[in-house]
């Protein structure tokens, strides 16, 4: 058991019969009445997210859930396939549990597959950023640098994202995988 006064962003609780992961959370004392914690919890079976007000002091049961590196392999249908590398096991995960993360991954990436109970399977967790190549953009034109000038490239995993006039077609950049946003070129 876990107080509410202690949720940290991340921690996993179980709640109502469904597993959820702390977005935000907010500590609230009023003038009049008691205290209570304001929180978006995210759904890890559904990924729908939700904002729940707990009584300070609640206690919720933390739920257990298992990091496993598994490589990505490729995509069977609606299926996609990753394998343990230490055992060589492999599982299949259904599109729509990895629908957003998807932007982001491709053959012989190494992620987290996280499981609850050690059998269900709840998704995938990719880093913060990710070095991603860049497919296809058009080439900058001299003098259109004005300001902060963007431009539309794809990258190798189908993702569109904004990048900089001077950035090349071939060329690698870093991407951070919670808005989808360019960081950086790779070194």
């Amino acid at each position: 058991m876990i107080s509410t006064n202690d949720f940290k962003t991340g921690q996993t609780i179980l709640y109502e019969g469904n597993i959820y992961s702390v977005i935000e959370f907010l500590h609230v004392k009023p003038g009049k009445g008691g205290a209570f914690v304001r929180t978006k919890l995210r759904n890890l079976r559904t990924g729908s997210i939700t904002d729940v007000t707990f009584n300070a002091g609640t206690k919720v049961d933390r739920a257990q859930i298992d990091k496993i590196s598994m490589q990505y392999l490729y995509a069977d249908g609606d299926k996609h396939v990753f394998m343990n590398t230490e055992s060589y096991e492999q599982i299949e995960i259904p599109k729509f549990q990895i629908q957003n993360e998807l932007n982001y991954i491709y053959e012989g990436l190494s992620v987290d597959v996280m499981f609850y109970d050690g059998t269900e399977i709840l998704g995938v967790l990719l880093p913060d950023k990710l070095a991603l190549e860049v497919v296809e953009t058009m080439p900058a034109v001299k003098g259109d640098t004005k300001g902060n000038a963007m431009k539309d490239a794809w990258l190798q995993t189908g993702l569109m994202v904004k990048v900089p006039m001077f950035i090349e077609q071939g060329e690698k950049i870093i991407v951070n995988t919670n808005d989808g946003n360019y960081v950086s070129r790779d070194k």
